[in-house]
């Protein structure tokens, strides 16, 4: 039998965006494969008679459920879908004895946990189950998309390939064998440090204080991450950011490498204007390239949109288009 750890959950509303009067929020908790338990913020439509498609939801990288995940979960409740909005393995609520790590194994398997709780559920139609990745966790949603038949439609919001900027640097500028060579050097010296000291030396999170020069992307971490728009005592990127051996697994495979073998529908959705805008373009490329099944998949672009407005800004965030995308695939 699984096994269940005991979790501490928050039980008063510590989110950065305000609660709605119009679906019924709870805690949930659930197990994946590999023994550790998830924290969730369920969000169901108020009055729901019937049984609902539902949506799981996470990211960005480094995030909490408080923040941007479940301000996509509550406004998908808003529009019908009882949706989730949960913590990974080792971050926020959830559980795992290790801290500020990951893995894109387990990362994956966090996914196809939620729908496995999802599909379980008495209110839920286990045949109209979609999942929303946000920022890094675009990425992952993808990668499960590849490996899960369950999942019939899925979104990416200003995605990350977090394997391509582990193994090759922003904008691939460290995409040669020198220099991962280095980087190769660096972390296994931090393992041994890591191992004599008894602990795990920290990252650090977004920037602070912030240089006046740092490019612009960064500035916009800073104005979520770090101030009262969207900072929280949970989140690894608003204090000390990730351990700094956490994502040495990524340099070392690839995320995405079927996914055009993905047969169900996928809205992937990017500002224009975004630094990270070449990795949903490029991934979306791969994606319909010697695809069988590309009438139901599509790239979205918004005009003047940064990375970080679709964290949080509901005026940009097409959450009309992505209700109709839902509505038609979770049929």
């Amino acid at each position: 039998m699984m096994q269940t750890e005991e979790l501490k959950l928050t039980q008063e509303w510590d989110k950065v965006f305000p609660k709605s009067d119009k679906v019924d929020h709870k805690k949930v908790t659930f197990v994946n494969h590999f023994g550790i338990t998830l924290a969730a913020d369920m969000y169901t439509p108020k009055n729901a008679a019937e049984k609902l498609p539902a949506i799981a939801v996470s990211g960005p990288f480094g995030a909490v459920k408080e923040q941007s995940s479940g301000l996509y979960a509550q406004e998908m409740a808003e529009r019908g879908f009882l949706s989730i909005a949960f913590d990974p393995s080792f971050t926020g609520e959830s559980g795992g004895n290790v801290r500020a790590v990951n893995s894109p194994d387990i990362n994956v398997e966090d996914f196809q946990a939620a729908v496995d709780f999802l599909s379980v559920q008495d209110n839920v139609d286990p045949e109209r189950i979609g999942i929303i990745g946000i920022c890094g966790w675009g990425g992952m949603a993808l990668q499960t998309a590849a490996i899960d038949t369950r999942i019939k439609a899925t979104v990416t919001s200003t995605m990350y390939d977090m394997s391509r900027v582990a193994g090759n640097g922003y904008f691939d500028a460290d995409d040669n064998e020198e220099a991962r060579h280095k980087m190769r050097v660096a972390l296994n010296k931090q393992r041994t440090a890591d191992y004599k000291a008894g602990s795990y030396a920290k990252a650090g999170g977004v920037v602070d204080p912030l240089p006046a020069d740092a490019p612009k992307f960064v500035k916009d971490y800073y104005a979520y991450y770090k101030t009262p728009r969207g900072y929280h005592k949970r989140s690894v990127n608003s204090n000390d950011g990730w351990n700094v051996t956490a994502a040495t697994s990524l340099m070392n495979m690839r995320l995405l490498t079927y996914s055009n073998e993905i047969r169900n529908a996928v809205l992937m959705i990017h500002g224009d204007q975004a630094h990270s805008c070449y990795m949903s373009k490029d991934a979306y490329a791969n994606m319909i390239k010697d695809n069988k099944y590309t009438d139901n998949k599509e790239l979205l672009l918004i005009p003047g949109a940064s990375h970080t407005d679709l964290y949080d800004q509901k005026d940009i965030i097409p959450f009309d288009k992505m209700e109709a995308f839902f509505d038609k695939y979770l049929k």
